[in-house]
């Protein structure tokens, strides 16, 4: 019988992990390693300035200022290239199939209840309409054309109004067209949502909502987006 490995996985290292998270954002921003040295040489050169305006002015305390500059400098360009894989990363997933629901999985947080996979979709032209629930009370969002989506909207809403009729249904529409959500606010503005409903609501409309749909588990509804090809990885 083979020997069972139990040597722990071996984790890619920070300088390793910045090369990918570089590579990532670079698709999108050419110019970004530019900006990530130019945001290091001003770090330096403003802890060398230091150096030379708070005394005493002396070689050790130009060097101390100028290793702190670079540290400074350092984090700036983390932070800024954080910031900016976060928005390459929605640039690239923008108008994919199953975008929608990898938002509302990954980045509305433990406040709401949601899932990648669609509640109702149109096989043949990928319009799909997705479901959280919040304490702003239930929100369905379609993903595709808004005009091929108002049966697939109607019918969720329904649903949701003989689970829960005394909670609120908000609708959005995903998209770039006029009144629609851009992919690149939707957790932003779902999080904007007042709150309507108290926790142990928000908990019995989740049980109810999750029996009701049990059955659509066999249905072939593509799940979203595959989050290891548009992730944009982090530094840890």
């Amino acid at each position: 019988m083979a020997a069972r490995n139990s040597a722990p996985e071996k984790r890619p290292g920070l300088i390793s992990q910045i090369k990918t998270l570089v590579k990532f954002t670079k698709d999108v921003y050419p110019w970004l390693p530019w900006v990530l040295i130019g945001i290091l040489v001003a770090g330096v050169a403003l802890g060398v300035g230091l150096g030379f305006l708070i005394p005493p002015v002396a070689i050790w305390s130009i060097i101390l200022w100028g290793v702190t500059g670079l540290l400074l400098g350092f984090l700036g360009a983390m932070i800024t290239m954080s910031r900016l894989a976060t928005k390459a990363m929605y640039i690239k997933i923008d108008g994919m199939p199953g975008a929608t629901g990898y938002v509302i999985t990954s980045g509305l947080g433990r406040g709401w209840n949601a899932d990648e996979t669609p509640v109702g979709v149109n096989p043949k032209t990928q319009d799909a309409v997705y479901r959280a629930i919040g304490r702003a009370g239930i929100l369905i969002l379609g993903e595709g054309a808004e005009g091929r989506l108002t049966r697939l909207i109607n019918e969720e809403k329904m649903r949701a109004k003989r689970v829960a009729p005394q909670v609120p249904v908000h609708v959005m529409y995903v998209g770039n067209g006029e009144g629609q959500v851009p992919i690149k606010t939707l957790a932003k503005t779902v999080k904007a949502l007042p709150k309507s409903i108290n926790k142990a609501t928000q908990a019995a409309v989740i049980k109810r909502m999750a029996s009701m749909t049990q059955g659509m588990a066999s249905l072939p509804i593509p799940k979203g987006i595959d989050p290891t090809k548009v992730r944009a990885p982090r530094p840890r």
